[in-house]
């Protein structure tokens, strides 16, 4: 695993600058923080980002925020617990509960009409996950994963555990860089992972 340089990292954040996709997240969060613990609202916040960070997947059919609702509900506990930590506190002993609630927003994300009904979407419950507790839990997409060599064609729930525990360990090294104050690291990581595996700008 290649941790970046402070200048790598800096200039992965600089350029992805993109104001349409900050902002989607800005109010994605926001909305998140204004209706917390109100399932069916959270649901709806969520569908603002998943929808358009993720339109690649979704405009082959939707997801039901019906679904998405009771996943939350039933798991509202846990996740205002990981909502509390960092990617710091994320030790062995938290593996089998965040493989459990990574498959349930699984299958609850999943497409539920058309020719790719149950098509189910691993970013998409990274993306989710992460906009509920944005800074114990990380993003990813295709290209990122493969980078890492966690990609999740089979047992996606097991190889976000590996991802977390390698983002875990960049988290560790980045964190004394001359980071962005308005940003979470995990949001920082990401950034720079998407410009350098998902689009190959550095």
């Amino acid at each position: 695993m290649r941790i970046p340089t402070e200048k790598a990292f800096l200039k992965g954040n600089e350029m992805f600058e993109r104001p349409t996709r900050d902002a989607i997240y800005k109010v994605s969060t926001f909305l998140i923080s204004h209706c917390w613990g109100k399932p069916g609202d959270m649901a709806d916040a969520l569908g603002v980002l998943l929808l358009v960070w993720n339109q690649a997947f979704y405009r082959f059919g939707p997801f039901s925020y019906e679904e998405l609702e009771k996943c939350i509900s039933r798991n509202l506990q846990k996740i205002d617990e990981y909502r509390s930590r960092d990617i710091f506190s994320f030790s062995d002993g938290d593996e089998q509960a965040i493989k459990k609630l990574f498959k349930e927003f699984l299958r609850a994300l999943k497409i539920i009409s058309g020719k790719n009904k149950n098509r189910k979407s691993p970013v998409s419950v990274a993306k989710a996950l992460h906009l509920l507790a944005p800074e114990f839990f990380p993003l990813w997409d295709d290209a990122i994963a493969r980078a890492y060599g966690c990609h999740y064609f089979i047992d996606p729930a097991e190889k976000y555990i590996k991802f977390c525990n390698i983002t875990k360990e960049i988290a560790e090294v980045v964190k004394n860089y001359r980071l962005p104050s308005d940003k979470t690291l995990l949001k920082l990581i990401d950034e720079y992972n998407y410009c350098k595996y998902t689009k190959g700008l550095i």
